[in-house]
């Protein structure tokens, strides 16, 4: 069955579709010898497809792996990094990297720790870090300072940033020492450094930043207990069917901050 090249990069593991489509137009990808372009569709029983000269067979598809890691700090949410600096695909053993084409779902900083996806499921990744859908993710946010009931206000109903306000958010107070505070923020969109743009927007410096859960999907387990820094796990079937529903959490969540920043006035 003749697919679009992209979607077949995509499931093969090589790239997100995102990335696909940009390998294409760089030209880096062949169809029967010739340069592939966007809309190109082929059946790989019958055609030959390359990526940057190394053919991509039929019986090549790997199965589809879904890991959950806990980023340590220092280390880039990248496969590859020009600077040389460790990436989250060096955390995981050789079985998983070579020819696998598992690439992190979205980022954290490198200043940022926790919770991460992993897989090689391009279409999933296509879905989850698409802007429409608004996967809520829980962050634990330690402040410079104590921000006051104004702030945590603002923070709640969307701060403008670049021109376009922040979507609502739920900010609790987990507790507050001398001259720092600990948030728990969640967020449904992903803009980038949102929380530490916001936060310094307020007039306050992120000390410390931890993802603690990807929507129901947490670093915690009941059976395995907490999932130590620098180490991943498989997903659970459970997990995966979460992340594949069709269902976009969007309106629940986004009626949850609001009527969290409503009742915390």
């Amino acid at each position: 069955m003749a697919k679009r090249v992209q979607k077949i990069l995509s499931q093969w593991g090589i790239a997100s579709r995102r990335k696909a489509e940009q390998m294409i137009l760089e030209g880096r990808v062949k169809v029967n010898d010739r340069i592939a372009k966007l809309g190109d569709k082929i059946d790989l029983a019958v055609d030959t497809l390359e990526v940057d000269r190394q053919k991509i067979k039929l019986q090549d598809r790997p199965e589809k792996i879904y890991l959950l890691l806990n980023k340590p700090l220092g280390v880039v949410s990248t496969c590859y990094d020009p600077q040389q600096r460790s990436t989250v695909l060096d955390l995981l053993p050789g079985k998983l990297k070579a020819g696998q084409g598992i690439h992190p779902v979205g980022r954290l900083d490198v200043n940022s720790t926790g919770a991460l996806l992993l897989t090689n499921d391009g279409s999933l990744t296509l879905k989850l870090t698409h802007p429409r859908y608004h996967l809520p993710k829980t962050y634990h946010v330690y402040l410079q300072g104590c921000p006051t009931p104004k702030d945590l206000k603002r923070w709640r109903n969307g701060v403008t940033l670049f021109g376009r306000k922040t979507l609502p958010a739920k900010v609790t107070v987990i507790k507050k020492e001398q001259n720092k505070t600990l948030l728990e923020v969640t967020l449904i969109e992903g803009r980038n450094r949102q929380i530490r743009l916001v936060a310094k927007r307020l007039g306050f410096t992120v000390i410390s930043l931890h993802r603690v859960s990807i929507g129901s999907i947490t670093l915690e387990s009941i059976k395995e207990g907490n999932l130590p820094p620098g180490e991943y796990r498989h997903l659970s079937k459970k997990e995966v069917e979460f992340l594949k529903s069709n269902r976009n959490p969007q309106n629940s969540t986004l009626a949850a901050a609001k009527r969290s920043a409503v009742h915390e006035r």
